[in-house]
């Protein structure tokens, strides 16, 4: 237990099926055992044993970290909260077991059947005596196919505000997870390359050290894939400046190395620290320190990462030697033009529109210091393909310019992933060309199995074909690789609606939006609201979007869910005012073409699917499962168009 001993030691009874063992740390529900973690099960204790009463958040704290603890106890404690609601399966706005009291704490609102005072006394001691916190697996959901970048069209999501939800996001809220057996080895290690420290005394220097930190994940994840996973970026940056103890860590990512490490810089010169941990013992099974002008860095990366691999394979008995690529020295320009493109990634991955464009930016300024740095022009090809999503830009204005950089990419290396994944996408999106999009995701995958985007986006593209079972699969590849991704976890919720699964699709969506309120990919909950005629709910939830009164998918939405509940005359108004929006020239049609779905007008839907045609809109792509084209199905009009985005034969 923690540092405060529980009262009750025999197990105790609330709901209608619920049963916790204080001794045993076992949560069951209809006798089946139901798995959590350690802090959520000792915060669920303290709440039963305190039945009734507020327990204040003060009180959580002194009972499980002690008194002067200096961790992120606010986010440890809003987490466990979630976890032990998750699988209570009870809704926080209207408990049957745990009340919020906004700005105290909480209380257990539900009955609770003690056992006997006696039997409680015996079995004490025994209670004190239970599982250590090392042998507590991670928590767990009940068992589903689940979870998620994503990318998206996601909010604006920066890497200062993924620093303070790091712990909140420790466990994959919206999944259930397949891990083997705690005797079983696993299939491959997985090694978490922490981000990098930056110690320049410099905040603009930030992105370098997270530009490091990019680069040791895409080294080591070339090395030997088969054999060595690497967690993804999105899902590392989560314990930038966190102070995660380590153990917690490769619990909440399913790691049994980490890689941590520091970077100096001054003009000419830079200093790297790097040390590998063994998650079980945190033991120190290597560390190095490299003094080396600037010049070297691209080559100095690539001898920490063959270390680091040669270490990791001998540790566990696989003596043979990996062969990282051989890295030319750098000139002068092709030095900056690397400089350009880390700090290109630095605003690529805040995944919000003028990051994108700042990003687009500093791209092109890498290939016109360096023209054959095929990375550059993948990092341009991914900044287009996803800037339409977060900016409203019709595809054809942008599809072109992503498919060009990709294109550009592929012929200076013809063996880079990210470059595949990025044409498998606009092969999808734009041309809706299926067999080639899914070819381009396979090869992606082959080339590096551990590119998190790839099965990211390849599970999307295998919903859109109606192939769930598949890409619920590929949705947990992803998830493994990327554990704490709310675009790959919001992902997973648009699959279960694709699949009429609407209960799993809301639970998923709001779970995301728990954990990120502005992520706005969970906004899609709106869709299995609408589609369980939860009109309210979705209303509500239109009214966190982002400019809701002037929004076009905010105004498409709301013309559909007014005509369904017998209100034309609202209906009419949003319509109107989109039209007016759209005669700006600013928009897609694929919002219009949504007004007219939802108020049943048939030959107005298939004009602006015409426009949308025209437009190569994405919209097009889920004709085949997405719930709200139901209606259309037996019009031949629709059929035809399927037939025309090849859909069907």
């Amino acid at each position: 237990m923690g540092h405060g001993a529980s009262a009750v030691s025999l197990p105790i009874r609330f709901g209608d099926d619920f049963e916790f063992n204080p001794r045993s740390q076992q949560l069951r529900r209809e006798g089946r055992a139901v798995k959590l973690e350690r802090i959520p099960l000792e915060i669920l204790l303290l709440l039963i044993e305190k039945n009734g009463d507020l327990v204040t958040r003060e009180a959580i704290i002194e009972r499980i970290w002690g008194e002067g603890v200096f961790l992120d106890t606010d986010n440890s404690i809003n987490t466990a909260i979630r976890k032990i609601r998750q699988v209570l399966r009870d809704d926080p706005e209207n408990p049957r077991f745990i009340q919020t009291v906004t700005g105290r704490g909480y209380r257990f609102v539900a009955e609770v059947v003690h056992p006997p005072a006696q039997d409680r006394d015996e079995a004490s001691e025994a209670a004190r005596s239970a599982l250590p916190e090392s042998d507590v697996p991670p928590a767990t959901l009940p068992a589903r196919p689940d979870p998620a970048s994503k990318r998206r069209p996601w909010g604006p999501i920066t890497l200062i505000g993924f620093a303070v939800v790091c712990v909140a996001l420790g466990v994959y809220f919206y999944t259930s997870r397949s891990r083997p057996a705690a005797s079983a080895p696993p299939a491959r290690s997985m090694l978490a390359v922490l981000p990098f420290e930056n110690l320049t005394g410099d905040a603009e220097q930030e992105y370098f050290s997270d530009g490091l930190t990019e680069e040791m994940i895409s080294q080591l994840g070339n090395l030997d894939p088969s054999h060595l996973g690497v967690i993804a970026r999105t899902s590392v940056m989560h314990y930038k400046h966190s102070g995660e103890p380590l153990d917690r860590i490769g619990r909440e990512l399913g790691v049994q190395y980490a890689l941590e490490g520091s970077v100096r810089r001054d003009s000419n010169k830079v200093r790297i620290t790097a040390q590998l941990i063994q998650i079980k013992d945190q033991s120190h099974v290597w560390a190095r320190e490299y003094d080396r002008d600037l010049s070297d860095l691209l080559a100095l990366q690539a001898e920490i990462a063959q270390e680091i691999a040669d270490e990791i394979q001998l540790t566990l008995g696989d003596h043979r030697r990996s062969e990282s690529a051989h890295l030319p020295a750098l000139s002068p320009n092709a030095y900056e033009a690397y400089d350009l493109y880390l700090k290109g990634r630095f605003f690529w991955n805040k995944r919000s529109g003028p990051g994108l464009q700042q990003a687009i930016e500093y791209f092109q300024q890498a290939i016109a210091k360096d023209p054959q740095y095929a990375r550059a022009y993948a990092g341009l090809a991914d900044s287009y393909a996803l800037l339409g999503g977060y900016t409203g830009l019709p595809q054809t204005k942008i599809m072109p310019k992503a498919r060009a950089a990709a294109m550009k990419a592929l012929e200076l290396d013809p063996n880079l992933a990210e470059a595949h994944t990025s044409l498998a996408l606009i092969t999808e999106n734009f041309d809706f060309d299926w067999e080639t999009a899914e070819k381009e995701y396979h090869h992606a995958i082959d080339l590096n199995p551990n590119y998190a985007t790839a099965h990211h986006w390849y599970a999307e593209f295998l919903s859109l074909q109606g192939r769930f079972d598949e890409a619920l699969a590929e949705s947990e590849r992803a998830r493994a690789l990327d554990p704490l991704s709310l675009i790959i976890a919001a992902d997973r919720g648009v699959i279960l609606l694709y699949a009429r699964e609407y209960d799993k699709a809301i639970a998923q969506f709001r779970a995301v939006k728990e954990m990120e309120p502005g992520f706005s990919r969970s906004g899609l909950v709106v869709a299995a609201y609408v589609e369980k005629g939860q009109y309210d709910d979705a209303l509500a939830e239109l009214s966190t979007w982002y400019d809701p009164d002037n929004s076009p998918w905010v105004l498409a939405w709301r013309t559909m869910i007014y005509s369904r509940r017998g209100q034309p005359a609202q209906a009419r108004h949003c319509l109107e005012r989109l039209r007016q929006i759209y005669s700006q020239g600013s928009i897609a049609p694929d919002p219009v073409l949504w007004a007219y779905l939802g108020i049943g007008d048939r030959d107005q839907v298939f004009e602006w699917f015409e426009r949308a045609y025209k437009d190569h809109s994405n919209v097009l792509t889920s004709l085949k499962v997405n719930p709200a084209f139901d209606p259309l199905r037996d019009d031949p009009r629709f059929q035809e168009l399927m037939r025309r985005i090849r859909l069907v034969q």
